[in-house]
């Protein structure tokens, strides 16, 4: 039956399919002291019966295995699509649509031929109560990386993720183990050193909880380190040498969509409720919404704009929304101060006796 599992994701696209037996997470207890530490930030969900998140037995009644699949989504060596404007970064995952939309319904499909076998499951795509990086691990479709993201042998990190929970009794496949050795250069990578420890982040550091979970205003000492990204973060993920395997995937939907890269950053700031809803359509970024989108231009216009940018961040300054208006109230002042810093005089360098080059010119 294993097999046959197997060439049913196959045939729906998946580029991994692999099975763990469905038992308390490896990394259980772990989870539950970074809950306790608050590194979950906002995300309140992930403390809602964390038991229940750590064993798939405790979702499904019955569950004898969890079925782990990954899809490819690399779209190519370079973080800006070919025909991008520039001037700023989405994470490669939200350049186009939203990939629940192409995942749910092949879990459909699989859990439809799985029923048909006699089994009861349960599919999720990073939308259920299951620690599933431990199983993906338990189950060899790759390992925990010291970023915490998952590496896979051939695909490297650019993969998505989905669980099957079925009731079937399916052999469980072997782990691969850890095959990061000594390097660390996802860790080193991080722009705000959000990756705490080997396997530890975080979340409420790191720029693409910043920039997507979280819901207030973008913490002042971190603002910087967003640089001109606004949804989400790839710096980890680039990092990693295993991502030299990465092929671009098959799927046309993971390239990046045109007229969202079309755009000067400061064009962003005239969208309405609606016209945010339009060019965001299907899109991951539209579950942001407008103000929280807008707070992320805004942040990376005040890392990288220009005089050009200000008379659009001072209309946003003036919008209704505060989240919006605060954020461009400081993009304004970082641009400005940048401008009377480049206009200060350069210092004169003296030439008197106490001076190193004064007297080399005597001498």
């Amino acid at each position: 039956m294993q097999t046959t599992v197997k060439t049913l994701a196959a045939a729906l696209g998946f580029n991994e399919c692999r099975i763990a037996r469905a038992t308390t997470a490896h990394h259980a207890g772990r989870f539950h002291q970074w809950l306790a530490a608050g590194c979950h930030g906002d995300m309140a969900w992930l403390a809602r019966n964390p038991q229940r998140r750590c064993d798939p037995r405790e979702v499904l009644p019955g569950c004898q295995a969890v079925i782990c699949l990954a899809l490819n989504y690399y779209n190519g060596s370079s973080s800006f699509p070919p025909h991008a404007a520039g001037g700023y970064r989405i994470a490669r995952y939200a350049w186009n649509d939203d990939y629940h939309d192409l995942i749910e319904p092949r879990l459909a499909e699989l859990d439809a031929a799985l029923r048909k076998l006699g089994g009861v499951q349960r599919c999720y795509v990073d939308t259920g109560p299951v620690l599933e990086r431990d199983f993906a691990s338990a189950a060899g479709v790759g390992w925990n990386g010291k970023s915490t993201m998952q590496i896979h042998r051939r695909l490297g990190t650019w993969w998505f993720l989905a669980e099957v929970l079925t009731t079937l009794e399916l052999p469980p496949d072997a782990p691969l183990g850890d095959h990061c050795g000594n390097c660390t250069r996802c860790i080193s990578a991080c722009p705000t050193q959000a990756i705490t420890a080997p396997r530890r982040l975080d979340a409420r550091r790191c720029i693409a909880y910043l920039t997507i979970e979280h819901k207030g205003p973008i913490p002042g000492e971190l603002r910087r380190a967003l640089g001109d990204r606004i949804y989400g973060c790839d710096d980890c993920l680039e990092a990693c040498p295993w991502n030299r395997f990465a092929q671009v995937s098959r799927e046309l939907t993971f390239q990046a969509r045109a007229e969202l890269f079309a755009h000067r950053l400061r064009d962003f700031l005239a969208l309405d409720a609606a016209g945010f809803r339009h060019l965001f359509a299907r899109s991951p970024i539209a579950r942001l919404k407008r103000p929280r989108f807008l707070r992320n231009v805004c942040v990376a216009l005040g890392n990288t704009g220009n005089a050009e940018d200000l008379p659009a961040l001072r209309q946003a300054a003036a919008d209704p929304d505060p989240l919006i208006a605060e954020h461009a109230a400081w993009a304004i002042t970082q641009i400005e101060d940048a401008a009377q810093q480049d206009a200060s005089p350069e210092p004169a360098i003296g030439y008197g006796a106490g001076s190193n080059l004064g007297c080399q010119r005597r001498c």
